[in-house]
């Protein structure tokens, strides 16, 4: 299984909200109250703020592909530092969203060291990303190399109480 990343553009916005969307539907209605994720695909997935965010020479949207089936979404933060690591040598990988179709077949994996990969090119020395403190996706990020640095929280409207809780994730490359 060959994945790559595609640099998301106009041409490819609505395919990369509706990839998006689709799968943090699978994924994580469970955070939020009466399973309605509407505040955070408002927040984070609708086409109006991607298509500002695609102008943001700091952010970066890939499509998750297969050969040529699109199978998730990815967003990097390119100079996005965490405490006291600076900007300059830290990448955020923002978004890692795939579709439930594709889960449980190592592309997660792939998709980290597609990251990595970015991460290198740009010079950077730090990979981080936050996840939440249940489920599984802790595990997998673990067993991938990053390490907890500290506890964080989900501060959008409608998340349940009992789901806020996260972790800020860090890999040294």
């Amino acid at each position: 299984m060959e994945a790559t990343l595609e640099i998301v553009d106009l041409s490819t916005l609505d395919t990369y909200c509706s990839v998006g969307q689709k799968s943090y539907r699978e994924h994580y209605l469970h955070l939020w109250e009466n399973g309605d994720p509407t505040p955070y695909i408002a927040h984070s997935l609708e086409k109006s703020v991607v298509t500002q965010e695609l102008e943001d020479p700091n952010a970066a949207h890939y499509l998750v592909k297969i050969g040529q089936e699109v199978s998730g979404i990815v967003k990097l933060v390119k100079n996005c530092g965490i405490d006291e690591i600076s900007d300059d040598i830290s990448l955020k990988a923002e978004k890692i969203y795939l579709l439930k179709a594709y889960s449980g077949k190592g592309l997660g994996k792939k998709v980290l060291q597609l990251i990595e990969k970015e991460a290198l090119a740009l010079k950077k020395k730090v990979v981080w990303l936050d996840t939440m403190q249940k489920g599984n996706p802790i595990l997998f990020y673990q067993k991938n190399g990053f390490v907890v640095k500290r506890e964080s929280e989900l501060t959008l409207t409608g998340a349940k109480a009992s789901e806020k809780a996260m972790y800020i994730l860090t890999k040294t490359l």
